[in-house]
């Protein structure tokens, strides 16, 4: 299924490797996130580029402008399909980060990859959003984009300023996908995370506050999900996927 992207949550690249042998065909992606790129670094990207994956860069970067750029540019040299970079970080830094992939790009002479923007973790709520100072605001005058109170609107605001700063799209709980795609439009990008269902359980502790299953997600119009525990956990990991897939077929809309 196109719209799956598994998770690949593991610490080394022989675990991962296995994992994605296994579950080729029914995954339309890889992430590779902080824990493996940390532990295996980029040759792990190279191994998956190279058997034909498109792989998903979930490091979340979030620094000045020019170093943002930077690591973006490095990510588009190893091949990745789709990078990710908070959208907190502002306009120019969203710039800089999606010109820097479309130049890396041109002078490889491949396709650039996808650049997303990271909105508001999953594991946030109103209440964290209240701890760091993520208040009330004002509408930006003249603009179009809504002022940043609740967790809906933190996140209509980023994904709009994603949008304008020219990325791809955002990541962003299934619950805020139809709101922003009101917003937005049809064309752009909404990655979910925290996906449940396919029958997975998991003993690690569930830090995702914002959730929906995979065809809820699908219904309320997101582009991919993202799916880590409940399949890398199951005890038949491609069984799971298999799962997930089919219920987030039934939930896709009769036009996607």
């Amino acid at each position: 299924m196109d719209q799956l992207l598994i998770a690949l949550d593991v610490e080394r690249s022989a675990t991962a490797l296995a994992l994605a042998d296994s579950l080729r065909g029914i995954a339309g992606g890889f992430k590779i996130g902080c824990r493996l790129f940390t532990s295996e670094g980029p040759s792990i990207v190279r191994a998956l580029v190279a058997k034909g994956d498109r792989v998903f860069l979930d490091l979340k970067f979030h620094d000045i402008p020019n170093t943002v750029a930077q690591a973006v540019a490095a990510a588009t040299s190893l091949g990745v399909w789709m990078v990710n970079v908070h959208a907190s970080g502002g306009t120019g830094m969203m710039q800089a980060a999606g010109d820097a992939a479309r130049e890396a790009a041109a002078r490889a002479g491949t396709t650039p990859p996808l650049v997303i923007a990271v909105t508001v973790l999953t594991s946030m709520t109103a209440e964290t959003l209240a701890e760091i100072g993520w208040g009330q605001s004002e509408d930006s005058p003249g603009s179009g984009i809504r002022g940043a109170g609740s967790v809906i609107d933190r996140v209509v605001r980023l994904a709009q300023l994603a949008e304008a700063a020219g990325l791809n799209g955002v990541v962003a709980s299934p619950l805020e996908t139809a709101t922003i795609r009101e917003h937005c439009g049809r064309d752009f990008a909404i990655v979910t995370p925290g996906i449940r269902g396919g029958g997975a359980g998991t003993t690690e502790r569930d830090d995702q506050a914002r959730t929906m299953s995979a065809g809820e997600a699908i219904a309320s119009g997101a582009s991919y999900i993202v799916v880590g525990r409940p399949i890398i956990a199951a005890a038949d990991p491609r069984a799971a996927a298999e799962a997930i897939v089919e219920e987030a077929r039934r939930g896709a809309p009769t036009s996607r």
